[in-house]
């Protein structure tokens, strides 16, 4: 089988991105799985390299269409010299994981990498650089969406959360949520399980807004107008969705076990249990688009960026999902492919066999 070509961004260069993608790669069973392509500079990977104190091979090229299958690769997205601070965010921290990103993104829709590995970037550094994103999710969606809207999935091997809100500050988030942008999460969420997972009849816990799930309009009436109609139509188009359930006590209780996944309201009603649950082993994974995409569920860690510390586990995690999903993606299409197609190419192959047979026996 051949292998998948795996993109990665190197993400802020002052941060620990570049250790924990190094860390990743130089592992020499890596290779046998897939292609590494690093989008960022030989320059400073070679600098990242030696305070890993890593030594292998990579091959420099400015474009994916020359990949080499035995070796990492690494893809030259400029030629300058640049100023690395270590530990500190900065416009040129910045600038370079913003050109990295683009022309990984842009390789990826060109069909050179077959998915895309993000290493963290930060928010104030990007703002400096003037990306006009909240985040990694945003960007990909406008670029990779096609109009339609993406899911934010937080993925470990015990749970799965995916968010209505992202990066929203408290006071919008009760403003934004809507039962038409509840119930199209769902739907992302429920595909995603089925193709991107492999379950075939996924169940979906859906968490309240408010305080034990509004206590029956007493603490807020979004479950009752908003969330629980949502669900309702969701359930009539055949999707296991359930609740609206308060989020202490599914965590709690532990009944989210009891579910495929769990679609919180906000950012931090989903990421706080599941980083208290799934640290370091966790994956953020964009569902809904059209294009693979993951990262690690940990940001730039300034505090030990250049100090040889970080742990590469949730980043070696995206790079495993990245590839499983890819696969995943693949086979699902093949399975499901046009029955009336497949029908008829089995009767071409048949009928070709028989013509061989006739010729064969000379009738």
């Amino acid at each position: 089988m051949e292998k998948l070509k795996i993109g990665i961004s190197v993400g802020d260069i002052n941060g620990i991105g570049l250790e924990v993608i190094l860390k990743t790669v130089s592992i020499k069973k890596i290779l046998d799985y897939c292609v590494p392509v690093i989008y960022g500079s030989s320059k400073v990977v070679s600098y990242h390299k030696n305070i890993v104190n890593i030594d292998f091979q990579f091959n420099s090229t400015r474009s994916a269409q020359h990949l080499q299958d035995d070796k990492v690769n690494i893809v030259n997205c400029w030629n300058d010299n640049v100023n690395i601070t270590l530990g500190k965010p900065t416009e040129t921290g910045g600038a370079y994981a913003y050109k990295a990103l683009e022309e990984a993104v842009k390789e990826l829709q060109h069909g050179l990498i077959d998915a895309l590995v993000t290493a963290p970037i930060n928010k104030h550094a990007m703002q400096m650089a003037n990306f006009p994103f909240p985040g990694h999710t945003e960007y990909l969606t406008q670029e990779l969406g096609e109009g339609k809207k993406s899911l934010m999935l937080m993925v470990s091997e015990t749970l799965k959360v995916g968010l209505v809100t992202n990066h929203l500050p408290i006071r919008e988030v009760a403003e934004a949520i809507t039962k038409e942008l509840i119930l199209e999460k769902i739907q992302i969420l429920n595909e995603s399980l089925k193709v991107d997972f492999g379950i075939e009849r996924p169940t979906i816990a859906i968490l309240g807004l408010n305080p034990h799930a509004g206590d029956e309009g007493v603490l807020g009436n979004e479950e009752e107008e908003l969330i629980r109609p949502a669900i309702v139509a969701a359930k009539e188009q055949g999707i296991l969705a359930m609740g609206p359930f308060p989020a202490d006590g599914l965590f709690g209780s532990g009944q989210y076990k009891k579910f495929d996944a769990i679609l919180a309201m906000y950012h931090d009603q989903g990421l706080v249990p599941f980083k208290a649950l799934s640290f370091g082993s966790g994956v953020n994974f964009t569902a809904g688009l059209g294009y693979v995409r993951s990262s690690p569920d940990h940001g730039t860690a300034y505090d030990i960026a250049g100090q040889n510390q970080a742990d590469p586990a949730s980043f070696r995690e995206a790079l495993f999902l990245a590839l499983d999903v890819a696969r995943n993606r693949r086979d699902y299409a093949a399975a499901h492919a046009n029955p009336l197609v497949r029908r008829e190419h089995k009767r071409e192959e048949e009928g070709a066999e028989t013509e061989e047979t006739i010729e064969e026996n000379g009738e």
